[in-house]
């Protein structure tokens, strides 16, 4: 069992840390005294509760205090066969960034993003999701921040914050050390259900832009701008017009909404989330076999952040490919007939996208799918 303040554990709409009265008088030993510190894990859960609340769906039920978060199920009776979808994932070593800059609300939407956007791939509507947030010690006003951007990030998502966890493990971690992960669920008409089996010979792939770098690859990102060139996180940079800690903590871009809104409008073979791995790995995923998916780059001009780690790295396209998104976060697959469609219902929602290539027979190729041309100028 993790050691966490007050429980650490908040339920429902409430965020509610029930105190777990662990402290131990024997031989003088106190909780407090091993640096567990429960008035600073009741404290955060005070400064949370608000934005958790703003994430509450109908089907939420319980006040505060639960150990569990209840999700009301009869509300899937009208499905004809749901299928539950379920997705976790973390940050990653970009939440090193964000204690570097003492900017701590844009991970959590990174952290939906990574779970919610799997989810919404298989056609799968997001209902609700958890956290798991890891300290050294607890400071609550960054904890509160980290729930407030998790909070914020569900409303994007559109599912429920149902509960939560924050683990204080002092001599595990630093003072200032952190990690957060969560899971998320979402459900779906089992004869709505995306993938490979939808994707046909003459389909379209439509890239749907990124926000930036999203919330993978940092290990290589901090390893150009920290070890290679030596570089400052309040860097200016004239290619971004911002810092370079401004530019590299841009939190994802979270599609859910904008994917559940495309399968409403139009008719949709399948998604594919570009995350680690990069945009032709994560693609292939959900290409058939006997089928080839080939994008073309001359469609986009990736962002410059994805150019300069490539210069300051002396990092090779291909490399960078394997590694990043380069410009594009999510990609769908639609028959030719729905790309009209598809694009101006993307369009209307604000989401930048394009017509990015196309899905034939595999023949000779190597993988399912491939990268052809050069980038935009």
């Amino acid at each position: 069992m993790s050691e966490s303040p007050s429980g650490a554990s908040y339920a429902a709409s409430g965020a509610s840390y029930a105190a777990s009265g662990a402290s131990y008088a024997a031989s003088g030993a106190s909780y407090a005294a091993s640096g567990v510190d429960i008035e600073a894990g009741d404290r955060a859960v005070e400064l949370m509760k608000d934005w958790v609340r703003r994430t509450r769906r109908p089907e939420v039920l319980g006040g505060l205090g639960g150990f569990a978060g209840l999700f009301d199920a009869s509300a899937l009776k009208g499905y004809e066969r749901p299928l539950l979808a379920s997705a976790t994932d973390g940050v990653g070593t970009k939440v090193d960034l964000a204690r570097q800059l003492g900017v701590y609300d844009t991970i959590g939407h990174d952290l939906v993003a990574m779970v919610m956007d799997d989810i919404v791939v298989c056609g799968a509507e997001p209902l609700f999701m958890t956290d798991y947030i890891c300290v050294g010690k607890v400071h609550p006003e960054r904890v509160a921040a980290i729930v407030k951007g998790i909070a914020e990030g569900c409303v994007l998502a559109g599912c429920a914050l149902v509960g939560g966890e924050t683990a204080e493990h002092p001599g595990l971690l630093g003072p200032d050390d952190f990690d957060v992960a969560g899971a998320g669920t979402g459900v779906v008409e089992a004869d709505r259900l995306l993938g490979p089996d939808r994707i046909r010979e003459g389909d379209v792939v439509i890239a749907m832009a990124s926000s930036g770098l999203h919330s993978n690859g940092y290990s290589l990102v901090r390893h150009v701008v920290f070890d290679r060139v030596g570089w400052s996180l309040e860097r200016e940079v004239p290619e971004f017009g911002r810092t370079l800690g401004e530019e590299l903590l841009e939190p994802t871009k979270i599609y859910s909404l904008d994917c559940l809104m495309l399968t409403r409008t139009t008719a949709v073979h399948a998604f594919s989330h570009i995350t680690g791995g990069g945009l032709a790995a994560n693609l292939a995923r959900v290409v058939p076999d006997g089928l080839h998916a080939r994008i073309d780059r001359t469609t986009w001009t990736p962002a410059p952040v994805f150019d300069l780690i490539g210069k300051a790295g002396h990092v090779e396209r291909l490399e960078l490919e394997k590694t990043l998104n380069m410009g594009v976060g999510m990609m769908a697959v639609v028959p030719a007939g729905s790309v009209d469609v598809a694009l101006t219902t993307l369009r209307d929602r604000g989401v930048d996208a394009w017509v990015a290539g196309e899905v034939t027979r595999r023949g000779d190729e190597p993988t399912a799918a491939t990268l052809t041309g050069d980038y935009a100028a």
